[in-house]
């Protein structure tokens, strides 16, 4: 097989990610707001992975990838969440910088590396923003997670997961104590704009906006006997 550069394979991984949160192909609009570039710079890239036979392009149909294209965009996910697992677990850099640092680690090609990395870590099967972590296979596990904002007044969760990934948001979820792990039942949910209150772990209660609920994934739980 011809060799990738980290460009083309930052947009196998981009395509990768948006087929997989809308379960249907990439549009060249999509493709273009994940990698923050023009869609005439994406149509170029786009012919160069059909090319390579990375990709299916069919102008104004979607991209989708290959089983070659696939393969490789995820073993390059597989490689970045288990660097930000390093990075956060044995480096204590913080759940909002490891994103940035693994841009760049996840283009090492090691194979033993990322294996031993993957022993080392004991084969964890989410990264720290509660993403899952393919296996060497390139299968992944998932929960029965869902976002807050589909919790009713009464019902219980935990946090496992996060649907935006940006600096601020972590930080402001730092702020607030809605970090992974953390248990939280709606208290109320106000109809003028779909905010919600929230009582955190049992203790403080905090008002969280609409768009703060439906980016945070929770498994339910039962409620607490206090």
């Amino acid at each position: 097989m011809e060799s990738i550069s980290n460009t083309e394979e930052n947009y196998l991984k981009a395509i990768f990610k948006i087929c997989e949160t809308d379960d249907r192909a990439a549009s060249t609009n999509a493709i273009a707001q994940e990698m923050q570039t023009s869609a005439a710079s994406v149509s170029d890239m786009l012919k160069r992975l059909a090319k390579k036979q990375l990709i299916h392009y069919e102008k104004w149909k979607g991209v989708t990838l290959t089983d070659t294209g696939s393969q490789l965009a995820t073993n390059l996910v597989r490689k970045h969440r288990l660097w930000e697992v390093f990075l956060k677990e044995k480096l204590q850099f913080t759940w909002d910088e490891v994103h940035e640092i693994a841009e760049q680690l996840e283009h090492i090609r090691s194979p033993k590396l990322i294996e031993r990395l993957d022993q080392f870590l004991g084969h964890p099967k989410f990264d720290p923003h509660g993403d899952p972590i393919p296996d060497a296979d390139g299968n992944f596990s998932y929960r029965k997670q869902i976002p807050l904002s589909s919790l009713k007044p009464g019902e219980t969760g935990v946090i496992v997961g996060v649907q935006e990934h940006s600096p601020t948001f972590l930080q402001y979820l730092d702020r607030m104590k809605l970090v992974l792990g953390t248990r939280v039942r709606v208290m109320e949910q106000f109809e003028y704009d779909e905010s919600v209150r929230l009582r955190v772990n049992d203790a403080q209660e905090i008002l969280v906006s609409n768009k703060v609920s439906q980016n945070l994934f929770v498994e339910k739980a039962p409620p607490s006997s206090k």
